[in-house]
């Protein structure tokens, strides 16, 4: 079965076509964007499907990364995944970034436990920690640099991902380290997702909410049509308004 897997949690807008029978990459499209995924993510995957020598109509599964990541990004990569395969009746797979950027430092240091990280800001990590055979065994979740050095030192374990170097600080000790970008080559996705199979349909994976939200103490109130019971926009009902007729 070909399988094509697609990738914009970060700056690149990725795509590649991928063997799942011979487990090998058939050809791939790559563009560092930073932003503008939603303009050229077609053009990428078409770019991957001719670097692959096949079609839609040859593909028998769609991967893509879920995040953590850009909020944008992830809703543009999800959405693309999710209805192509709804238009090719295939199955649409789900691999975080934090997974694959494990198998990607798994692939370096075999038998080892990975903590993948992310740099989320605002001192935040977002984290997960795999075990010796790749199971997850915490998160993903949003954690403190100190937590996520005390959780590494712990059990020794490999560091992947942007927040690798300063977790190893943190903690003050040498770790191995694995890939420390902000996702993982887009081969890693597509083999991620031969192995798991079709299951619920992918969505964005966001372990922290937007930043912008409402300021409660400006939210509209109900406004009822009996000048006697209307609540004024602060929320608090001053009484009826004096009539001065």
């Amino acid at each position: 079965m070909k399988l094509l897997a697609i990738d914009c949690v970060a700056n690149l807008c990725a795509a590649c076509v991928y063997d799942t029978a011979a487990g090998k990459e058939l050809g791939r499209s790559v563009l560092d964007l930073g932003k503008g995924h939603a303009e050229h993510l077609m053009a990428v995957i078409d770019g991957a499907l001719k670097a692959g020598a096949t079609d839609y109509a040859g593909l028998g599964a769609i991967a893509v990364s879920t995040g953590p990541g850009s909020f944008t990004g992830l809703r543009v990569g999800v959405s693309a995944a999710r209805g192509l395969a709804l238009a090719l009746k295939i199955p649409a797979i789900g691999v975080t970034t934090l997974e694959a950027l494990a198998a990607g430092a798994t692939a370096t240091f075999p038998g080892r436990a990975v903590l993948a990280a992310l740099d989320a800001g605002r001192e935040e990590i977002h984290a997960a920690l795999y075990d010796e055979t790749s199971v997850l065994i915490y998160g993903p979740a949003v954690t403190t640099l100190s937590e996520a050095a005390a959780m590494a030192a712990d059990i020794s374990a490999v560091i992947a991902g942007t927040a690798a170097m300063q977790i190893a600080a943190s903690a003050g000790r040498a770790f191995d380290i694995g890939p420390t970008t902000a996702t993982a080559d887009i081969a890693v996705y597509a083999r991620l997702a031969a192995t798991k199979g079709a299951g619920e349909k992918p969505k964005p994976l966001y372990l922290r909410s937007a930043d912008a939200k409402p300021q409660a103490g400006f939210i509209l109130s109900r406004q009822d049509h009996d000048p006697a019971k209307r609540e004024l926009v602060s929320g608090k009902d001053h009484g009826p308004k004096e009539n001065k007729s």
